[in-house]
């Protein structure tokens, strides 16, 4: 058995201009208005999502070489590998011992 919705509206035209829509589109005001109240759900996740997306485009471009200033990839990596050089040394000389 299926319950219907309890539908009151305090204003007489906000009804009656539901019921006008939801004749126009030929289903009842049941079910229009749980199609809006879906569309309205659905256009609020997809802002969601596209604001996620766009935040994780930002976040991907700061890690992206490609947008570092010319040369700044090759002089991070230089330092790295004359830091871990000198941290193999360091152990090197500490297994000598």
């Amino acid at each position: 058995m299926t319950k219907a919705m309890n539908l009151r509206f305090p204003d007489p035209a906000q009804r009656a201009a539901i019921e006008a829509a939801a004749r126009q589109e030929g289903v009842s005001l049941q079910e229009y208005i749980l199609s809006a109240a879906y569309d309205r759900a659905t256009a609020v996740e997809k802002h969601f999502l596209d604001a996620f997306r766009e935040s994780m485009d930002r976040s991907g471009d700061a890690f992206d070489e490609d947008t570092r200033p010319a040369g700044a990839g090759a002089a991070q990596r230089a330092g790295e590998l004359e830091a871990r050089l000198e941290l193999e040394a360091l152990q090197e000389r500490g297994h000598a011992a």
